[in-house]
């Protein structure tokens, strides 16, 4: 890969970065972060900030990795607006916070995944892997995978807490948990 993609890649890499901290202080509504919340935010800063290195440092990357790692993060970008604008309305509380849901949201990115925030972030992160094209990163993806996982099954408890569990317990069976469910596609093609 030339110094030039090199640097296209880092420049979307912390574009997405800034936008995803940016939105994320305007559109959750918690009082305070929760511990786990800060400790994610800093694995994000630190993975960032190694990504970055391993960029230059590993060599040069395929171009070809270059473009398909940014494309994924654009995708992945796409996604988190889409979340942003499904859940404007619904005060959705950061990762960790220990407030119970207090409404569903399933319109949007929603109607497939149940928890589209950390797919976008999950895409991102594979995306900036695939761009650097190194092993060196992938016990950071790891750590960060494990991070979102359980943010997600945390919010999926809280919500059979509640008098929304039934509602929710419904969602889910015709929901993917990151990833859509197949099914889902093939009854929106036979006319649903």
């Amino acid at each position: 890969m030339t110094l030039l993609a090199e640097f296209v890649v880092l420049l979307v890499s912390w574009g997405i970065v800034a936008q995803h901290m940016l939105a994320t202080r305007s559109h959750f509504v918690s009082e305070k972060m929760a511990p786990g919340a800060m400790l994610l935010a800093v694995l994000v800063i630190a993975s960032t900030l190694i990504f970055s290195a391993l960029l230059f440092i590993t060599g040069l990357q395929p171009l070809a990795a270059s473009i398909a790692g940014v494309v994924i993060e654009l995708a992945s970008f796409a996604l988190f607006r889409a979340a942003i604008t499904a859940s404007r309305e619904a005060r959705l509380a950061f990762a960790f916070d220990p407030v119970m849901p207090h409404g569903l949201v399933d319109r949007g990115p929603y109607r497939f995944i149940r928890h589209p925030f950390y797919t976008s972030y999950l895409l991102f992160w594979i995306g900036w892997a695939i761009a650097i094209w190194s092993p060196w990163v992938l016990p950071f993806l790891i750590g960060l995978v494990a991070f979102y996982v359980g943010a997600a099954r945390g919010e999926e408890r809280k919500f059979a807490a509640t008098a929304l569990g039934p509602d929710y317990q419904r969602y889910r069976q015709s929901t993917g948990f990151f990833w859509p469910k197949f099914t889902k596609f093939s009854r929106l093609q036979v006319g649903e």
